[in-house]
């Protein structure tokens, strides 16, 4: 087996203000990324959101899934069975919280398409992202309804109901990982002095770009200009599962104008992020927590919550400044040409950058 890693150079952007009610205090966040601008544009968000007072992030739910999925002699036998099993949530519960320490049960839902019978466990796992958790959970279940329904026919543990790592109306509707808002109100002066953009302009930006563009793509659930970006630098930063971008991706931009200043928001139902579990066990991933204040001793679940706060803090600053630079005719390709030209002139080392504050 070959043992050779992937360098990716990585950097501290900051400071980013977070001003609760999730996250108090200034932070530089890593991102480890190939897209050499990426780190001045975040830093721009960051410069303006601070001198604003700060980005506001709250978590709405967390919930991990995996859908199970059975197949039934008929749809009439796949009814029935659904509709017991919604009666059953204390069992269930039992079932899972039997599989770990962390694993609780906090929704159960079904869907019957002709003889298959797709039912979607929800649980909290702590502050694991929680894939292989919920899987064991749902391993466990599957054992438990084959028992009591054995008219049942096992076909896969995971069902696609869930949905892992494909972007989906499901996700967005009910939420998988953490379902994070980050908001901040910047001031007209500091649209115009740092980002050269009226609020209004960047609101009719939004409109018509994350918006009506997204609707004329045929986006699901999402409406925005690059989540993805700043999400699979951090997440490679933080050691998570950094396919989960496809569903965290997924998200809305709300922009708008309220007593001469600019409201922006950006909502990522979907942030599949923890502190504890797969990819965390590397010595430089565990300095990047600690860094970030997220291996502290504190109730179960709140370094994750504080993790995913931080990220969403950091996809807004990055969502902001681009948005800006599209604003602005020419900008942004002015500003890729400049520092990626600036990037290629310095000789690759084949070692991981050292980490940096912008």
């Amino acid at each position: 087996m070959d043992n050779s890693f992937a360098y990716i150079p990585l950097r501290w952007i900051g400071p980013l203000r977070l001003a609760g009610p999730e996250v108090e205090g200034e932070f530089h966040v890593p991102l480890a990324t190939l897209e050499t601008p990426l780190w001045p544009s975040v830093a721009r968000g960051a410069r303006v959101t601070a001198g604003a007072g700060g980005i506001r992030a709250v978590v709405v739910d967390e919930r991990m899934t995996r859908s199970v999925l059975f197949e039934a002699p008929d749809a009439v036998s796949a009814a029935s069975a659904a509709a017991d099993l919604r009666g059953q949530e204390a069992a269930l519960a039992d079932v899972v919280a039997q599989t770990g320490r962390f694993a609780r049960l906090v929704g159960w839902r079904d869907q019957v398409i002709g003889p298959l019978l797709f039912g979607r466990l929800e649980i909290t796992t702590g502050d694991a992202a929680g894939h292989n958790m919920v899987t064991k959970a749902a391993d466990a279940v599957v054992r438990w309804i084959r028992e009591r329904h054995p008219e049942l026919a096992y076909i896969s543990v995971s069902g696609n109901y869930c949905c892992d790592k494909k972007v989906s109306a499901v996700n967005g509707i009910l939420g998988r990982g953490r379902y994070v808002v980050a908001e901040a109100r910047i001031p007209a002066e500091d649209c115009r002095k740092t980002l050269r953009v009226s609020p209004e302009t960047l609101v009719r930006l939004n409109e018509r770009k994350n918006l009506v563009g997204s609707i004329a793509a045929g986006s699901i659930r999402s409406a925005n200009a690059h989540f993805a970006n700043m999400l699979l630098a951090f997440y490679l930063a933080t050691g998570q599962d950094a396919a989960n971008i496809v569903e965290g991706s997924q998200g809305i931009v709300v922009a708008d104008v309220r007593d001469e200043e600019l409201y922006f928001s950006c909502t990522l139902p979907n942030l599949i992020i923890g502190t504890a579990g797969a990819g965390k066990e590397h010595a430089w991933v565990q300095e990047n927590l600690r860094r970030l204040g997220c291996l502290e001793e504190r109730p179960v679940g709140a370094n994750a919550r504080r993790l995913a706060a931080l990220a969403a803090a950091t996809v807004l600053c990055g969502e902001l400044s681009l948005l800006a630079a599209l604003a602005n005719e020419g900008e942004l390709m002015r500003t890729h040409l400049r520092i990626e030209r600036r990037s290629a002139r310095k000789a690759p080392t084949g070692k991981p950058s050292e980490h940096e504050h912008e």
